[in-house]
This record gives C-alpha cells, structure tokens and sequence, in this order.
C-alpha cells in the first residue's frame, strides 16, 4: 500500500467514527510512525509502506479509532508554538489555555517576580511563561510526580530553568507568590463530553461543587500565599465564571480581565 492509500483508507475510517479532523489525524499518525514531518509525508505519496511500518500505523489507526485523543498516539501537542511532551498521566494542552500567556502580557512584570504554575501537568503554562519571559522565578506545582516527571522533561527539552514541588495545590509552597497560573480540574461530571476526553485522566478533569471543588479551594489559599497586589489566573467554564467570580471577591480578589475561559484576578 502506498503512502496516499493507506491516508485515504484511514481518513474514510476516521470520518466514519466522527473523528472531527480524518485527514489531518491519518497523516499525523502516519508521519509519526514514519519519523518523517507532514510535508514530506505530502511530497512522496506514491512510496510503497513496507509492511512493519503498515502494521504499527494501523495499530495507531485502531487507536484513533477508538477516540484515543492524537496526542497520546503521537506523544506530544503544540502550545504557545512549542512542542510539549504527553502522556496519559497528564492533561493534553488546550490552544484556548494560550489565552493565559497572553494575560501575562498585561500585568507589570518585575525581575525575580514569583510565578507558580498550580497543577501544572505537562507544565505547558508554567514553562512558556518561563520562556516568553525569563525574568520570571518560575515553580511548577502539581500533586502527582509522574506528571511532574514529565513536566521536568519538557523543561529540559525546552531549556527552561524552572523549580518543582510535588504539593496539593499551594498547601507546601514556601513563599509569597506574585502571579499564580492554575487549569485546575473544572468539568462537571454532569456535563455532557467528548468521547475523547474518556481517555484524559479523570483526575485532571472532574470536580465536585459543580466542577468548582479545587478552584475554590486555590481562592482559600491565595488569601494568605498571594502577595498583596499579586495575581492569580484561573481557567474554567464560561457558566461558571459567575459563581467562581463571586467567590473569589468574597475572599479579596478582584476580577481584572476576563479572555475566553481565563478569568485574571488581582489580590486587593
């Protein structure tokens, strides 16, 4: 089978399944089963696959099939244009978490500023905040040292000094922060999901209090660990950003801006 006959084939399968991108995830699954990128993948469509490479690719296809998110078939997503290692103990990076970066750019910064990435999974957050602003003192917190293990790994890949603690959100941060950067679990497990997100780790995902349970508790804890004048930004559900802004006035952060699903807080 050729290159393009085996994309066609897995495409027509993948629409089949309500797959959302056929095409775009049967080359993604095939250039990373060739170790070759998209464009040269596009360039030698009539090249036969030996049958090893047809049998690993279509073990990734069935897969796919499957509704297990591209990501975990290929092991990394893009974020802020970098390429973040991922695994199953970590949340995929969402393009609509970029939004948080962006906010950075509205806060005045300051050489050593204290930043904290709160559950911070593949640390997409924390490590671009690094990186797009390296005069920041960045700490990338999360309760699970697995996925704190991958966090480390995308740093060094990515040349970020950053520092890690394994905490249960800011309860073992030592410091005052300056800004704190938290995708908290917020989904409601009511609500109505994707297939895919079956595959993601429910712990990343789901909350109680209707998805609020651990965003309020962070609110609790910057009372005292966020400096005054400080900063906290929060992703959550656009039907929750009412009651999550409600809570967090009562407890002396101001809401700033809001962008997409990014609510940013100031402490008063």
């Amino acid at each position: 089978m050729t290159i393009d006959a085996w994309i066609r084939s897995a495409a027509i399968q993948l629409n089949a399944r309500g797959v959302p991108s056929p095409r775009l995830d049967a080359e993604l699954i095939l250039s990373h089963t060739l170790r070759k990128g998209r464009t040269w993948v596009h360039a030698h469509g009539d090249e036969a696959i030996d049958a090893r490479t047809q049998e690993i690719a279509d073990a990734r296809l069935d897969l796919r099939l499957d509704r297990v998110p591209i990501a975990y078939i290929i092991g990394h997503k893009e974020f802020y244009g970098r390429r973040f290692t991922v695994t199953t103990s970590t949340l995929i990076p969402r393009p609509e978490s970029e939004a948080m970066i962006e906010l950075l750019q509205t806060i005045p910064l300051r050489p050593g500023m204290k930043l904290v990435d709160v559950g911070t999974g593949s640390g997409c957050l924390g490590i671009t905040a690094k990186l797009e602003h390296p005069e920041l003192d960045v700490t990338l917190v999360d309760i699970d040292k697995h996925t704190l293990a991958v966090a480390e790994k995308n740093a060094l890949q990515l040349g970020a000094s950053v520092e890690y603690l394994k905490s249960s959100l800011l309860t073992h941060y030592p410091y005052s922060a300056d800004i704190v950067l938290a995708n908290l679990p917020y989904v409601d497990k009511e609500w109505e999901n994707s297939p895919e997100i079956q595959h993601e780790p429910s712990v990343a995902l789901f909350a109680d209090d209707n998805g609020l349970f651990l965003i309020k508790q962070l609110i609790n804890q910057c009372s005292d660990k966020l400096q005054v004048g400080g900063y906290l930004a929060l992703e959550a559900d656009l039907r929750q950003h009412h009651a999550m802004t409600h809570y967090a006035e009562q407890h002396g952060l101001s809401p700033v801006e809001t962008r997409g699903l990014i609510v940013l807080y100031q402490s008063l």
